[in-house]
């Protein structure tokens, strides 16, 4: 597992308070853009942070992450950029936990073995790869927790007690629970259930429980905090990034501005939901 993630982790749960998770995708609607954002999240709020790899068919995501890939794909964002933002961002923040987030073709293409060297160098915590299901871990988990990268699961409301343990095998870092069955961004989360799913969780796992998916206020990040040990929130950044930019798609001087402002206010509300 990646001492970055567990340090993350154990340190908050020392100050009894839930991580903030912003997700954004590396690229969009520039590579300029991208590190602006990252250089930023840090300091507004984020414990540790999503790094979307563009890809041209996000089968679960919804139409705001499917854009802001497509956004990316056209400013010509590469898998290589990717890892290379996340090398020039340890320059000044060798502490908060990357995870990069995407789906297993451009890691296929670029070359599994290579891109697992190239990541753990350049200082990458962890993966999320959506499509690819704990039947083919050879392919890519058990060559990640080699070189103690973090394999993250996904589990959803679909994922029964008898999936769960299978799901879990490999799994480190965090555990991440799909609070809404469906794509991101389509529909919000509810608090009561997500508390009931997370309960069932812990009764399978020791390790910290993230929740994403249908999250988009403060105060409904805050509601997932208090039950869950960290909040992840992507549809609604890149939609504030999205509503930021230009006719023609590209960004703006209020681009970096309006989104790290969202981010600080969903990490308060993170950060503050369980205060007396």
């Amino acid at each position: 597992m990646s001492a970055r993630i567990s340090r993350r982790f154990a340190q908050l749960k020392a100050e009894g308070r839930a991580a903030f998770v912003p997700f954004i995708t590396a690229g969009d609607p520039d590579l300029k853009t991208s590190a602006a954002l990252l250089a930023a999240l840090p300091a507004a709020g984020a414990d540790l942070i999503e790094l979307g790899m563009p890809f041209s068919d996000p089968m679960a995501d919804g139409p705001a992450v499917q854009a802001a890939s497509i956004r990316a794909l056209a400013a010509g964002t590469t898998l290589a950029d990717v890892l290379a933002l996340v090398v020039a961002h340890r320059w000044t923040d060798p502490e908060t936990p990357i995870i990069l987030m995407g789906y297993y073709n451009p890691i296929y293409s670029y070359g599994a073995e290579r891109f697992l060297d190239d990541a753990n160098a350049a200082g990458v915590d962890g993966l999320i790869v959506v499509d690819l299901p704990p039947e083919h871990d050879d392919e890519l988990c058990l060559p990640a927790l080699a070189r103690d990268m973090s394999f993250i699961r996904l589990a959803s409301p679909t994922t029964d007690d008898t999936r769960l343990p299978t799901v879990l095998k490999n799994t480190t870092g965090f555990v991440y629970y799909v609070a809404i069955a469906g794509i991101t961004g389509t529909k919000s989360a509810d608090a009561a259930q997500v508390s009931r799913a997370v309960d069932r969780l812990r009764q399978h796992t020791d390790l910290p429980i993230a929740v994403g998916f249908g999250i988009r206020t403060p105060e409904q990040a805050a509601a997932i905090a208090r039950t869950a040990d960290a909040a992840v929130v992507g549809s609604a950044i890149v939609s504030t990034l999205e509503a930021s930019l230009d006719p023609r798609g590209q960004a703006t001087a209020e681009t970096v501005a309006q989104t790290i402002a969202l981010v600080r206010d969903l990490a308060e509300g993170v950060h503050h939901a369980r205060d007396k």
